[in-house]
């Protein structure tokens, strides 16, 4: 089991980014349609590690013309579109670089953030590197962290989009878990390791959605759409071990239009 957890997948998925969307205007996208403002915020969720055909002057941040903004701008043709989400992104780099894309005529904003400040990253190379009891101990480790830390930063995170577009929705969309348990798979992670962390990211999902709500934002739960698509459904939206390894445990492409597209047009 241990053997198939290859070491370059390990060093490599340490630089790989990974592991929400909301709305507060009173007017729906639908109905802004061609009036819209829309900035897409966040990290390699929203910016579409995995999806592939990637803007290449977007460098590390691996946007892609796949991610559920661009397509919704595509279908959409909003009045502009600035798509300021990359790949490795946190509540700080939110904070310090993308927000300076936001003002008061934007209209629709959405947002993935929090995973990486939870550490979801070095947790997978854990689990894949170490015994069980190792992972289940990095795993609770995030936990804490999600439900004790995260809560401020991304209170710090929203406060700053409401301060700047006061008028906008703002769409806050949530992770799907990875793992289908009782699955397909019959190698890599131990089924308390795969339910370890379903659990964290229902924590993460948790909290993104309680403090979404008490900034007056809408959540968008992916796991809605995503369901029966997990790592190990036997039609999973999800890449498991990947190359290039960074796509690695990011939606596909199938994952980002049948998966967070629905989502994000019913939240926003």
């Amino acid at each position: 089991m241990r053997v198939s957890r290859c070491a370059g997948f390990l060093s490599a998925f340490l630089a790989a980014s990974s592991l929400a969307l909301i709305g507060t205007a009173p007017a729906s996208a639908a109905q802004l349609d061609g009036a819209a403002r829309y900035v897409a915020l966040g990290d390699s969720y929203s910016s579409g590690l995995g999806a592939g055909s990637y803007d290449s002057g977007s460098g590390s941040c691996k946007r892609s013309s796949k991610a559920y903004p661009a397509l919704w701008a595509a279908a959409n043709s909003p009045a502009s579109f600035t798509f300021a989400a990359c790949s490795g992104a946190r509540t700080g780099d939110v904070l310090n670089s993308q927000l300076t894309s936001v003002n008061g005529d934007t209209t629709l904003v959405s947002l993935t953030v929090g995973g990486n400040d939870a550490g979801f990253a070095d947790t997978m190379t854990t689990c894949v590197l170490y015994s069980e009891s190792t992972c289940l101990s990095r795993v609770q480790q995030a936990r804490t962290y999600i439900n004790n830390t995260l809560p401020g930063k991304l209170d710090q995170v929203y406060s700053a989009i409401s301060g700047k577009a006061p008028n906008a929705r703002v769409a806050v969309l949530g992770y799907p878990r990875f793992y289908k348990l009782s699955g397909s798979c019959v190698a890599g992670l131990t089924e308390k390791e795969r339910a370890a962390i379903n659990a964290a990211a229902d924590d993460l999902n948790a909290v993104t959605a309680k403090r979404a709500a008490d900034h007056g934002f809408a959540f968008g739960d992916a796991n809605t759409t995503f369901a029966g698509h997990e790592i190990c459904s036997g039609s999973s939206w999800l890449h498991s071990v990947a190359y290039p390894v960074e796509e690695s445990y990011h939606p596909t492409a199938t994952g980002q239009s049948s998966g967070y597209l629905p989502v994000f047009r019913a939240t926003a």
